[in-house]
């Protein structure tokens, strides 16, 4: 068996004087976290993979929460990119995220790009307290097009689950195996889009966001409220690029401020 890359980061944040700071962290293996300064009540981290990237075999942990009353914004230095696999090994993520009461959590990671013979299955568990808030992005790519990648041979695993108060409130689970680029060029399914992200906005706002956001949204993009204050949003390009030119000033809509200095390098 060859090595394999291990990684997990537990992280809290706690309400403070002059806003919101690490209560709690502890970080092992190839997953860590950095701290960038900036300025206003919330706590910015930055995962960093020092694998270089996920290949079969590969295990990587993330545990967070957001305090009572506190804010936290975690996200990635750059796009995760999940490699060809031997035959039976899957590289597996598992990210649990809980937000207390009156605290807001914003889970924005940069894309995950996926290359020819990659098996990646990730999870992604949100839980909410009655009254907190939170944005969860998750972009995707399924090759590079620009490099004229197409995904013949790959397989993804996905789902992320919302809940507040022990009910659910958001459900999504994604399958794909084989050639997955023809799976996509599919027109029910993605019309030959290579790119794709979902969004989950959980707020008082949600409802007057609708409006605005439909705006911005290309044909291939949809938003809907799935309930008084839960705004879903599924975007599809032809491309990363294509994605964030509509993407970046989504998120700067729902969050209200400028995205993490990674997001613009």
């Amino acid at each position: 068996m060859q090595p394999r890359a291990r990684g997990a980061v537990r992280l809290s944040a706690k309400a403070g004087t002059g806003g919101s700071r690490i209560d709690g962290l502890r970080q092992q293996g190839s997953l860590k976290c950095l701290f960038p300064r900036r300025d206003g009540p919330t706590l910015d981290a930055v995962l960093v993979n020092t694998a270089g990237g996920l290949t079969g075999g590969d295990a990587f942990s993330i545990a967070a929460r957001a305090g009572t009353g506190s804010a936290l914004t975690l996200t990635t230095q750059a796009a995760e990119r999940a490699y060809a696999a031997r035959s039976g090994e899957t590289a597996r993520i598992v990210t649990r995220l809980d937000v207390a009461s009156g605290a807001r959590m914003t889970w924005l990671p940069q894309e995950t790009i996926l290359f020819e013979g990659c098996a990646l299955k990730r999870r992604l568990t949100v839980t909410l307290a009655p009254d907190a808030t939170a944005l969860v992005v998750e972009p995707l790519v399924f090759g590079r097009r620009a490099m004229g990648e197409e995904l013949r041979a790959a397989s993804l695993d996905d789902r992320i689950e919302i809940r507040r108060a022990g009910k659910p409130l958001y459900l999504d689970a994604m399958r794909l195996c084989g050639d997955i680029a023809a799976q996509l060029d599919r027109p029910h399914v993605a019309a030959g889009a290579r790119a794709l992200v979902s969004l989950v906005h959980v707020g008082p706002d949600a409802e007057a966001r609708l409006a605005p956001l439909r705006a911005m949204l290309p044909r291939s993009g949809g938003v809907s409220l799935i309930g008084d204050d839960v705004l879903a949003l599924r975007l599809l390009a032809p491309d990363s690029h294509a994605l964030r030119q509509v993407l970046i000033p989504a998120l700067t809509l729902l969050t209200g401020n400028p995205l993490p200095r990674c997001w613009m390098t």
